[in-house]
């Protein structure tokens, strides 16, 4: 009987392995000619890929870029995340995202930085130990990811990299339908919160502090 051989029942269910999305972002990146819209992104990977784009908007939170550009950047990945926690069968994003574009070089910044880091996670990624079945997976993680989205678009000094990273990391674990990734990336995403949440705090005590010096 399927799932249980050998005295061992694997709680997740059986799937056929696509491309990995190392190798998807690579042919996009390689393919490129002018511009790249977001809304060309979205439909090469798919409408029903949310996994892809978790990945993909969350990897752009990882880049170093201009102080601000998370509250932009953000947008997408809380999109993204809002429609999985609500259980959407398909990706929408609206227009004047999808509209906006990279350059075939900026593209291929992104994902020269993103490529190799995504193929030495990949190798060690696997379905095993999944706690969810069929699309249970995609609301849990979503509304994980929405909560991660937000804390990214707020103004916080260098406060959306690890977040982001927690979101990369559920969006492989879900996938491969890896479930140890998944409790890496929440025990990672619990982490990113309770820095935030100490940063948020010293702040608040430090100005409260002032405030009091000042009289």
């Amino acid at each position: 009987m399927d799932g249980f051989e050998g005295g061992q029942f694997d709680a997740a269910p059986r799937r056929r392995r696509g491309r990995r999305l190392s190798e998807i972002f690579a042919e996009i990146a390689r393919d490129a000619n002018g511009d790249i819209s977001i809304g060309d992104i979205r439909d090469t990977l798919g409408k029903r890929s949310f996994a892809p784009l978790l990945v993909l908007f969350a990897a752009f939170n990882l880049i170093p870029l201009p102080p601000g550009a998370s509250a932009i950047l953000g947008l997408p990945l809380l999109i993204v995340a809002a429609q999985m926690a609500f259980g959407s069968n398909r990706a929408w994003l609206p227009t004047f995202i999808t509209r906006r574009s990279l350059s075939a070089a900026q593209f291929r910044m992104v994902t020269d930085w993103v490529v190799p880091r995504l193929i030495r996670l990949e190798q060690v990624i696997r379905p095993r130990y999944w706690p969810f079945w069929r699309r249970q997976g995609d609301r849990v993680i979503g509304l994980i990811a929405l909560v991660l989205s937000i804390s990214i678009t707020l103004p916080i000094p260098l406060g959306n990299w690890l977040p982001a990273f927690a979101t990369a990391l559920l969006g492989l674990a879900l996938s491969e339908r890896d479930g140890i990734l998944f409790a890496v990336g929440s025990v990672v995403g619990v982490a990113s919160l309770a820095v935030i949440g100490v940063v948020v705090g010293g702040a608040g005590f430090a100005t409260h502090a002032f405030m009091v010096w000042l009289g």
